[in-house]
């Protein structure tokens, strides 16, 4: 039997304990494996199309390769618009600018028409998707005029205001407004009942349900509407531009067609396709923050 050790007996030493054993943390992917893979997206979204437009190219420059072909071949336009290329913002006189200069001054006319249209739309749109007598009266009224061409409103612009520049904001804004009216209407049309249940037992006064309800519930259809109103917008400026006058791109176009200057007419092309894709998309980013992603369906 062993006894209990005395308070002035020294205690047995403790045995000895093996090390701990360390437990690696799992570390995140390599950072070379992140850049490689990101590398493989980009690669993935930019060299598909670059593949076709090199194609088309070439396509281009053997249709028309052979003299006195109609068109200029992609060299040929490299050699004559040249300047238009390279320096977009040069400025040797009232009318000699670059086509930067001159796709500035279209898109400012667009931001106030399509600006107004915006504001306008989404009301009037609001106001028909909660009114089954305002979309009775006002939605035949509105099928009918959207159906009329941009450039068969120019006149009537020009007699009305008897100015260039706010005809061609006006043949912008009565172009672009009514896809933004129609979606909007739809998506209002749309919102659930039981949200105008809540607004009904939280007592929200009209001005409250637009803000808070109605908006964020139709947002997804109002930024397919804007998608849509923005691309006709591109379309009616250089189509007004044409036959108003003035700086702007559209107007470029014609007298490069008056002065048989076709090089100058395909780069003028080009930087319009450019511009109307980079306005979709922009309008398309702000959908989706709004929206956090949610597509109308």
């Amino acid at each position: 039997m062993s006894l209990p050790l005395l308070s002035g007996d020294a205690p047995a030493p403790a045995a000895p304990r093996s090390p701990a054993a360390v437990i690696p943390l799992r570390s995140g992917k390599p950072m070379s494996q992140v850049l490689r893979s990101k590398a493989l997206t980009i690669a993935g979204a930019v060299v598909p199309p670059l593949i076709v437009v090199i194609l088309l190219l070439l396509v281009w420059e053997l249709a028309f390769s052979r003299p006195g072909a109609s068109l200029p071949t992609p060299i040929q336009v490299w050699r004559d618009a040249k300047d238009l290329i390279i320096d977009p913002f040069f400025i040797n006189g009232s009318q000699d600018i670059g086509l930067g200069w001159r796709v500035l001054t279209s898109l400012q006319r667009v931001a106030f028409g399509f600006g107004l249209a915006a504001v306008v739309g989404v009301l009037v749109g609001a106001i028909i998707g909660q009114s089954v007598w305002a979309m009775r009266g006002l939605d035949p009224v509105f099928q009918v005029l959207r159906t009329v061409p941009p450039l068969a409103w120019l006149p009537i612009s020009l007699a009305a205001f008897r100015d260039s520049s706010p005809s061609a904001i006006f043949v912008i804004f009565i172009t672009s407004i009514w896809p933004i009216i129609i979606n909007t209407a739809v998506g209002v049309r749309n919102i659930p009942q039981d949200y105008r249940n809540i607004a009904a037992v939280l007592r929200l006064n009209s001005l409250e349900f637009f803000w808070r309800i109605m908006v964020p519930s139709a947002a997804p259809y109002i930024f397919t509407g804007l998608r849509i109103g923005i691309g006709l917008s591109w379309l009616a400026i250089v189509a007004a531009e044409m036959l108003t006058g003035g700086v702007g791109i559209g107007f470029f176009i014609w007298d490069a067609w008056n002065s048989s200057r076709l090089s100058d007419i395909i780069v003028a092309l080009v930087y319009i396709g450019v511009v109307g894709f980079l306005l979709d998309r922009l309008v398309a980013a702000i959908g989706s923050f709004v929206t956090r992603g949610v597509s109308a369906t």
